[in-house]
């Protein structure tokens, strides 16, 4: 068996793809159950973002390849052609080099992104809660998880922080000079949305209003950065506020439609909206874009920000890189070194049965008066010869066989210094 990672993400598919195969958080429980049932698998993990959809499993690929497609394409009603052009399944070392790269950072639209590490942690938080994370996934990821860590202690390439969130406030300052003339409308209240009231602060935003389906949660959020709190439903009126629109929420249907935008531009007299849709499935409708005056992004139109932003992280992922390199070896070792853990259990029980029975003789003759320094000898001398009876038979078959690897490898394995120079020649 071996890891296998299958997927999509913003480098294979546009966001229309990725947006019908997205999990929301209330079915990924039920989905890690119907596909490990359906795939008749123990172990997976489903990770679900913005960005990629990745479902990690133990198995085998030529197993299972077509059958996580096949419930993929059936789950989410997507046709499967369409999935299958941008579909991507590593196996082995591949995936496991892949899987460490996504939680660094180093896979994600912007590189270096910081949360896509928690995101992980949560889906895998999720699938223990499941069931579905068990011996195998359990110490592999706890491994991921370390190395990322790694990656982010001994490179900068976390410094100077460059999230979609931060990208957005960073777009939004091209279309206003000086945030603290205006007011942004925030959309949920999740953490990217807490990233982006956050750069908003540091950037002296005028107002914030926070929008999410339950106030409790929009008020929390609100009163750390001085904010205001409504409902969803308040989001038409507060439209017309707000000069920034940023949504991301993990509605199924959009928030914002075309003619609740329309209004608003009416009672504002047109003064320009930016919008920002980080959500998959988009949170605004795309014909909102088609209005004057609205400046609508998609996570995909961020690209050419986060172009510019990378430039100084890229000497810190060639270093990330070396890093992770050595993470896929660490662990590729310590998974291979589980395939000897089953002979090591079986020859120590095997000797320690020997010990026991040697023992037990011994015992028995100092109880019928034998010398005690003749016993010892007694129960040396059986213990090395029944030891030895074994290896040595079998060396002497290598040996009449002309097992010379065989014998170097005994050499290696039992750690002999074979000296040569009492060899007599004919």
């Amino acid at each position: 068996m071996a890891l296998v990672a299958l997927g999509i993400n913003h480098k294979s598919a546009s966001i229309d793809v990725r947006e019908k195969v997205a999990f929301v958080p209330e079915q990924m429980e039920s989905a890690l159950l119907d596909a490990c049932q359906h795939l008749s698998v123990d172990e997976m993990v489903i990770l679900s973002t913005c960005n990629r959809t990745e479902i990690f499993l133990d198995g085998e690929q030529s197993h299972l390849a077509a059958g996580v497609q096949a419930w993929l394409s059936s789950y989410h009603n997507v046709d499967e052609q369409e999935l299958a052009q941008c579909i991507y399944c590593f196996e082995g070392d591949v995936a496991v080099h892949h899987v460490m790269k996504v939680a660094a950072g180093l896979d994600s639209l912007v590189l270096g992104e910081p949360q896509i590490l928690g995101q992980m942690k949560s889906a895998v938080a999720v699938a223990r809660e499941a069931g579905t994370v068990k011996s195998v996934l359990h110490r592999f990821f706890d491994h991921v998880f370390a190395v990322a860590k790694q990656v982010r202690t001994d490179t900068a390439i976390g410094q100077n922080p460059v999230s979609v969130a931060y990208t957005s406030v960073d777009l939004s300052k091209r279309i206003f000079a000086d945030l603290s003339e205006n007011t942004a409308l925030l959309i949920g209240a999740g953490e990217t949305i807490e990233l982006v009231a956050q750069h908003l602060k540091q950037n002296h935003i005028k107002r914030i209003i926070i929008a999410n389906r339950t106030l409790g949660r929009a008020r929390d959020l609100a009163d750390r950065f001085g904010a205001e709190a409504v409902m969803l439903s308040d989001v038409p009126e507060q439209l017309v506020h707000a000069d920034i629109v940023i949504s991301s929420t993990a509605s199924q249907l959009p928030i914002l439609g075309k003619g609740a935008v329309e209004r608003a531009l009416k009672l504002r007299r047109h003064r320009p909206i930016f919008m920002v849709d980080i959500a998959v499935p988009r949170d605004i409708e795309q014909e909102v874009g088609d209005l004057d005056d609205v400046y609508l992004y998609t996570v995909d139109d961020l690209k050419s920000i986060v172009d510019d932003n990378i430039k100084s992280r890229e000497i810190e992922a060639d270093k990330a890189d070396v890093i992770i390199a050595q993470g896929v070896e660490k662990y590729s070792s310590a998974v291979r070194s589980l395939h000897a853990v089953d002979t090591i259990r079986a020859y120590r029980s095997k000797i320690e049965q020997v010990r026991d029975e040697e023992l037990e003789r011994a015992l028995k003759t100092l109880q019928h008066g034998e010398n005690a320094e003749e016993a010892l000898r007694q129960l040396a001398r059986n213990l090395t010869n029944k030891v030895l009876h074994g290896p040595t038979s079998q060396l002497k078959k290598a040996g009449e066989q002309g097992r010379l690897d065989l014998l170097a490898l005994s050499q290696q394995l039992f750690e002999l210094e074979i000296d040569h120079s009492s060899d007599e020649t004919t």
